[in-house]
């Protein structure tokens, strides 16, 4: 089965094809860095981080781009968050941006993001986006007005094609920066003039200025990935006006298309309402961390489709950590009875089919346009079985049971980066499972003297509080229940 994806472009469900046979390219849009990245942008960057992850499973190529936004843009409200960052800090910008990009891959680092190949920024690439004003203007899609430089939407038909909204529309509910020298309101900056207080300033043939917020995605992407590249990803609150003025800028400049496949994950929510800095609403990812495994933030992310809007709750995270120790609890007892084991021998014919069969159920879910929650479901309801198996008692070769720990971490880590090795916690290691094998302990001096009674009180009083007992041949283990 093909890979299919929902292009945000065309509003469809499409094969996905790369314009080079075996390779992508994938840019995504990066964080503003002023400030500890939150729970919103973990969303959208484990997201995208599975879906790099698959297609390299599935043996492309890609070289991926993720900018850092280091340079001050002023917004529709006039506010410039970095040098707003840095007087709040009393901090020169450039040192503003310094810590909090470290932040952000310390906290991408933790979740377990793959790190892009390129993570350029925009202070970098100055000379870049100048030449495309330069080009935009030579086109006639741009025009001058004081020191500041303007797309003229008017200038190209196609503007508004993402977003699906026509020019007339797109100030409808949206705060648009309207300034003298502006012959359209929806027309946007590409360079800005800088009052000479303005710390974040390089020279350009206009004079002293900035470049716009879009202008850096455009120079950047197409700088590493080429125009048309195949995929461009973000979060989907990105669409309008920032996509939408992405695609205008580059295709005005070069008349070729910008990207050919828009991947666009839905937002984070508290109650309903996005999750935002400028609300308050937000907890950092930091601040998770403290609380839950990087594991379990991502199964919380990865347990609804990337596109779909997802709310942020304590519940929501708690049932996710429940869901990372069952998984982590099985591969543990599997690993442990794998290095016990002595048998060679081959594969088990029925157990290899099994295998075949969950490998294909997991990647027709994948298919379909990256569908982890279905993916997962392949995955725990394996589980369940490895767990039956495991709990039974029954000799298993070595070969079975490292083709079985092979599709965990396959599945399991490769794609979904839910099952580190060595694992976070496994059996044998740190006080509860000090204090749990202390009441096996008690529980097998009982056994040895026909106290049958107490043993199995101390069996249910610990399946009371989801601790299950397994015997077997290798002693007795434990893992928590469902």
């Amino acid at each position: 089965m093909a890979l299919r994806v929902y292009n945000y472009l065309t509003r469809q469900i499409e094969e996905f094809i790369p314009l080079h046979e075996g390779w992508v390219g994938m840019y995504v849009c990066g964080p503003t860095v002023y400030d500890h990245a939150h729970i919103g942008h973990a969303k959208t960057y484990v997201s995208m981080d599975v879906i790099l992850r698959y297609l390299r499973y599935l043996g492309y190529r890609v070289r991926y781009v993720q900018n850092i936004t280091d340079v001050g843009h002023l917004l529709d409200t006039g506010e410039d968050r970095i040098l707003k960052g840095a007087a709040r800090e009393r901090m020169e910008p450039m040192e503003l941006v310094e810590i909090y990009t470290r932040s952000y891959f310390e906290d991408m680092d933790a979740l377990r993001v793959t790190r892009p190949d390129i993570s350029p920024r925009a202070s970098g690439h100055i000379p870049e986006q100048i030449e495309l004003v330069k080009q935009l203007l030579a086109r006639g899609h741009a025009y001058e007005a004081d020191g500041s430089v303007y797309f003229s939407v008017e200038s190209f038909p196609g503007y508004g094609k993402l977003s699906r909204r026509r020019v007339e529309e797109q100030l409808e509910g949206v705060r648009v920066e309207v300034e003298p020298g502006k012959r359209h309101p929806a027309d946007f900056a590409l360079w800005k003039r800088a009052e000479p207080e303005h710390i974040m300033r390089w020279p350009s043939p206009w004079g002293w200025g900035f470049p716009g917020w879009h202008a850096e995605c455009t120079a950047m992407s197409t700088k590493y990935l080429g125009q048309p590249f195949d995929i461009h990803g973000g979060g989907v609150d990105n669409l309008f006006p920032h996509n939408e003025c992405e695609i205008a800028q580059a295709e005005a400049a070069t008349g070729q298309p910008f990207a050919r496949y828009w991947l666009l994950a839905g937002t984070l929510t508290v109650g309903g309402v996005k999750m935002s800095k400028s609300l308050g609403n937000f907890v950092t990812i930091k601040q998770a961390l403290e609380r839950f495994r990087p594991e379990a933030i991502r199964l919380f992310i990865l347990n609804g489709h990337y596109r779909s809007r997802l709310d942020f709750t304590e519940e929501a995270l708690e049932a996710a950590s429940g869901g990372v120790e069952r998984l982590h609890s099985a591969v543990a007892a599997l690993r442990d009875r794998l290095r016990a084991a002595d048998d060679r021998g081959e594969v088990d014919t029925a157990w290899a089919e099994r295998l075949a069969e969950v490998r294909a159920r997991f990647g027709q879910a994948m298919d379909e346009d990256f569908n982890t929650a279905g993916a997962l479901a392949v995955l725990f309801e394996f589980t369940r079985e490895v767990n039956a198996l495991l709990a039974s008692g029954a000799s298993v070769n070595q070969a079975t049971l490292a083709a079985i720990d092979g599709l965990y971490r396959d599945l399991g880590e490769t794609v979904l980066g839910l099952i580190p090795d060595p694992l976070p916690r496994q059996a044998g290691a740190g006080l509860e499972d000090a204090l749990v094998r202390l009441l096996i302990e008690l529980r097998q001096e009982a056994r040895q003297q026909k106290d049958w009674a107490r043993a199995d009180a101390i069996r249910s009083r610990l399946a009371e509080i989801g601790i299950i007992l397994e015997d077997g041949p290798e002693g007795t283990r434990w893992r928590l229940g469902r």
